[in-house]
């Protein structure tokens, strides 16, 4: 009886642990999803919140630095379709990292970090292929490879 006992003890305690272990795990990868036109009313309750935006990055708002941590990139982004964009309707955005191969301005991100003094901390910012593909233009070919 007493060898059963110290087996469900165990077994209670090991079971407990995985638990923690997994609520802590999704309690700290857990970030809100948001559109800049979803974000901008709610970002004054977002402050220090993990989150993910989705949005374009400005025209003529990107400025770069290489350092030793790696990149340093301050750009603003926002929700268009042309280059007419209020700078009330873009969020700043702060980034030290690794810079997507497919990054630049006009292009749409997905960044995820920590919204905090009116900017968004990056900490790591991901390229999104274009929505819309061209047609090949009649009489141009492929090159070959």
């Amino acid at each position: 009886m007493k060898r059963n006992y110290k087996f469900g003890i165990g077994a209670i305690l090991l079971v407990s642990s995985i638990a923690y272990l997994m609520y802590a795990g999704v309690e700290q990868s857990s970030a809100y999803y948001f559109t800049i036109d979803e974000f901008l009313p709610r970002r004054g309750a977002m402050a220090g919140e993990g989150l993910r935006l989705a949005g374009r990055v400005a025209p003529g708002s990107l400025v770069s630095n290489t350092s030793s941590k790696g990149t340093e990139m301050t750009f603003r982004v926002g929700d268009f379709t042309d280059d007419a964009i209020a700078e009330v309707d873009t969020i700043p955005v702060e980034y030290t990292g690794i810079v997507p191969d497919m990054f630049a301005e006009g292009r749409d991100v997905i960044i995820e970090g920590t919204y905090e003094d009116g900017i968004l901390h990056a900490k790591s910012v991901m390229t999104s292929c274009p929505s819309k593909y061209e047609p090949e233009l009649e009489g141009q070919q492929a090159a070959a490879y």
